[in-house]
């Protein structure tokens, strides 16, 4: 059950943090307005830190994933 809710907050945190990401160029972000900012000094340290966050949620994730899914499989 702990790692059904924590599966489901490490979800919604990780959407969270893809959402605020700044878009690339080439993507659905264009459409919205996001082509029309030019970044001319490069990667902030709140953009990096925003990818280290989102890589480590990630992966938490991910680790959530495989023990649900062993959870399940020997619980039966």
């Amino acid at each position: 059950m702990g790692f059904s809710i924590a599966l489901i907050v490490f979800s919604l945190l990780l959407m969270l943090l893809v959402l605020m990401h700044k878009g690339k160029g080439g993507g659905l972000s264009d459409m919205f307005g996001g082509g029309m900012q030019s970044s001319v000094g490069g990667s902030s340290v709140a953009e990096r830190n925003l990818d280290r966050i989102t890589v480590v949620i990630g992966l938490l994730w991910f680790a959530c994933i495989v023990v649900v899914g062993l959870l399940m499989k020997f619980d039966s």
